[in-house]
């Protein structure tokens, strides 16, 4: 049998507690340390699983040859800082989203990794719910067939942050999920943004993308601190089938609509009988695809030790990462140009390669 993997907890804030306890349950990991400026909060996260070693020092983590791995659960302001340090010193990283704070940092942390053959992963925990992963492979199997929108809303109240705004805090979620179901990944060509600071906190908190697609598919992100209701819900319109994905609604997660309008008819129209006959639409079943209840972070670790065995890219490298990141940094220029489109630059080369 292959030993367990050695792994450290970069930070016990918010997320980090959760990923200590499902790496302390993992088959495939053992939790080496947590680590946090705050010592009294590290040992508040390690009691709560049961005892871990706890250390301040980043470095003395870093230098330990019995740990492999990292995981990241600190601000996105330090993730440059940790990462480019951890994959100097020859560990394997995990990092919470988004990847960085810029693109150009990101690209750092994804040329690194390549440079010294190490895994460095997102943690886009969405994508490795059940839910996702089905609409991965339904919009693989070819079951939506072409895609023709993508609608999104991720709104909450009383949560504003106060490091970032609600694009950065809120819009990775669902930018990694695009990136993870559609084949290919996110590859937009540029984003408009539109943000509302009704609070006066210096940071949009209501905020709109919009994101041509190839194909002339076009995906709309809503997210927004203030709203007196939750809601998590993507719809992804096919020329067959239309998705609808309610992370909410624990009864039925995904439900497969045969509704909407019959693209393959008007493409066999003339010009001029689409400019004078009605639009054909089509009515047909609903139904609900079966999914299994699987804790997504586990999927996660899980991943995480496996792509480190087996050498390869995780599903959500630190190249997907990029692409959310560029997204959001497009849209910081979209918002700087009063919602004017902004195109995304793309990596460069060398920072694509899978890590």
């Amino acid at each position: 049998m292959k030993r367990r993997l050695n792994v450290a907890v970069i930070g016990a804030g918010y997320w980090g507690p959760t990923l200590a306890r499902t790496l302390r349950a993992s088959r495939e990991w053992s939790l080496a340390a947590i680590c946090d400026l705050d010592i009294d909060r590290a040992r508040r996260a390690a009691d709560a699983v049961g005892g871990a070693r706890v250390v301040p020092e980043l470095d003395s983590v870093l230098a330990d040859p019995q740990i492999d791995a990292i995981a990241i659960a600190t601000p996105a302001s330090t993730h440059h800082e940790i990462a480019m340090a951890a994959l100097e010193a020859g560990k394997h990283v995990l990092v919470e989203k988004p990847l960085a704070d810029t693109q150009q940092r990101g690209e750092e942390m994804v040329g690194r990794a390549s440079e010294r053959g190490l895994v460095l992963m997102a943690d886009h925990t969405s994508c490795y719910t059940p839910a996702v992963m089905k609409m991965r492979e339904l919009i693989a199997s070819g079951e939506l067939g072409d895609i023709l929108f993508i609608d999104s809303v991720r709104i909450n109240f009383g949560l504003v942050q106060p490091d970032v705004d609600v694009f950065r805090d809120l819009a990775p979620h669902d930018l990694s999920i695009m990136d993870f179901v559609l084949p290919g990944g996110l590859r937009a060509t540029s984003v408009s943004a539109h943000g509302s600071d009704p609070l006066n906190t210096g940071k949009s908190c209501i905020g709109h993308l919009a994101m041509p697609l190839a194909g002339g598919a076009m995906a709309h992100v809503h997210v927004n601190w203030l709203s007196p209701t939750r809601t998590r819900r993507m719809v992804i319109g096919g020329t067959r089938h239309t998705l609808v994905w309610d992370d909410l609604n624990t009864q039925q997660r995904l439900t497969m609509y045969d509704r909407g309008a019959d693209v393959a008819s008007i493409s066999r129209a003339t010009a001029k009988e689409r400019r004078e006959v009605s639009i054909p639409y089509r009515a047909g079943a609903t139904r609900a695809p079966a999914l299994e209840e699987r804790e997504a972070l586990t999927l996660v670790v899980s991943e995480f030790a496996a792509a480190i065995r087996e050498k390869r890219a995780s599903r959500t490298s630190g190249a997907s990462g990029l692409r959310v990141l560029s997204i959001l940094d497009a849209a910081a220029g979209s918002l700087a140009a009063f919602g004017a489109p902004h195109p995304i630059p793309h990596a460069r080369s060398s920072a694509v390669v899978a890590a």
